[in-house]
């Protein structure tokens, strides 16, 4: 289809994006909600892959501070990011999109190993693919694994969307009344700012390979195909470390 910013794009989901309005778990019909968003930009002809987080049921570091070990707290998050893509690939394939789930840590009964190039074909399908379990290695946050992802298969852009909030802003928006949202930005701006979109090893590694980021309200229906044909909804984030 002609019109569209984005062929090819690294969605990045967190995991309380799959919780719906609760804090923690996996709300099956927002599940179902954001498979058939995630399927109307499918149908555009837009490839998708996903980097799913899993903060709705587990979070590594704070764990490693009331005395978990570090590695086992962040491997034991790397199995919840599994869940939910096994959970979002089960909405996608009822809505009629073939989709892929590959993990970093080798899981071969129930998804396929990370390998770059058949995710790249499996995109050129028309498939959907989810990305699970990180980077594969502790330490590293699923902010990190969707920049490192997105670079890898040759994403036009990372898009982020969130939950209620519409953009970047210089503070909490629903903290503080007067905070000012962003519409553009770069990723030296964020990084020197201290804004908290994504931790800094994200934010470097997307400045360093030129990689956009769009960050919009996930919750607003239609709005990620409203990225995908280029209409200026919440924040870009564009830019290497020249701000070019």
């Amino acid at each position: 289809m002609t019109g569209m910013k984005y062929k090819r794009v690294l969605m990045k989901l967190s995991g309380e994006a799959l919780a719906g309005e609760n804090s923690q778990g996996i709300d099956l019909e927002t599940v179902s909600e954001i498979a058939q968003d995630l399927k109307e930009v499918h149908d555009l002809g837009t490839q998708i892959a996903i980097v799913v987080g899993g903060g709705n049921l587990w979070r590594g570091e704070p764990a490693s501070k009331v005395g978990m070990e570090r590695s086992r707290a962040d491997y034991t998050g790397m199995l919840g990011t599994t869940m939910n893509a096994l959970v979002l690939q089960d909405a996608l394939e009822r809505a009629g999109v073939d989709t892929r789930v590959q993990t970093a840590i080798t899981m071969q009964q129930i998804a396929e190993p990370y390998i770059r190039g058949r995710a790249i074909r499996h995109l050129e399908k028309g498939r959907i693919v989810i990305f699970a379990a990180g980077t594969g290695s502790p330490y590293f946050s699923t902010d990190t694994t969707a920049a490192l992802r997105a670079n890898e298969i040759n994403a036009d852009a990372i898009l982020m969307g969130k939950n209620g909030v519409d953009g970047i802003y210089d503070s909490d928006p629903n903290k503080n009344a007067n905070a000012v949202k962003y519409t553009e930005l770069t990723h030296l701006d964020i990084l020197q700012k201290g804004l908290k979109v994504m931790d800094s090893t994200a934010s470097s590694l997307s400045m360093d390979n030129n990689m956009p980021l769009v960050v919009f309200n996930l919750n607003t229906p239609g709005n990620l195909k409203r990225v995908v044909l280029g209409e200026n909804i919440g924040t870009t984030v564009t830019g290497g470390k020249n701000g070019i």
